[in-house]
């Protein structure tokens, strides 16, 4: 009776483990797990073209993660104003910083990739990016490739 409970118990343990070890998974890729969000400054950038980027898409710098996409909207002149929060251990990017939208791999997420620029002066809470770089639409890159092509008569 002892040795059934004891084997009863270990598979309990096992399968908690096995939970836990999903739920982590899931929280890692919805990417949930990171909830300095809130920590930081505020920079708005506004682009033609988001693609498919979404709130809490990494934001970079030279390919370290400093922050996070906290909004989305649409202005008054239809563009995509995204607000960034970056941490406040990055406080000293130029004011003419520059964001481009990337994608990790060929059909992975999408982030925000930011580039210093050489103004003295500092990007701060509530400053907006001048200098942005729309995402690459898949799509629309085949329909250039294949309509430049039928024109050319190759």
């Amino acid at each position: 009776m002892a040795k059934q409970t004891t084997l009863e118990l270990w598979v309990g343990l096992f399968g908690v483990a096995g939970l836990l070890a999903l739920s982590m998974l899931a929280f890692k890729v919805a990417n949930l797990g990171a909830s300095d969000i809130s920590q930081g400054y505020r920079v708005a950038a506004r682009f033609d073209n988001i693609g498919q980027l979404k709130r809490r898409a990494p934001i970079t710098l030279a390919g370290v993660r400093i922050g996070r996409v906290s909004d989305i909207t649409i202005d008054d002149d239809f563009y995509a104003v995204v607000t960034l929060t970056i941490s406040d251990k990055y406080d000293k990017l130029p004011l003419d910083t520059s964001a481009s939208i990337l994608t990790s791999g060929l059909l992975g997420q999408q982030y925000v990739a930011l580039e210093p620029g050489a103004e003295e002066e500092y990007l701060k809470d509530g400053s907006e990016l001048q200098v942005t770089q729309s995402a690459l639409v898949l799509e629309k890159l085949i329909s250039q490739f294949l309509y430049g092509k039928s024109e050319t008569g190759n």
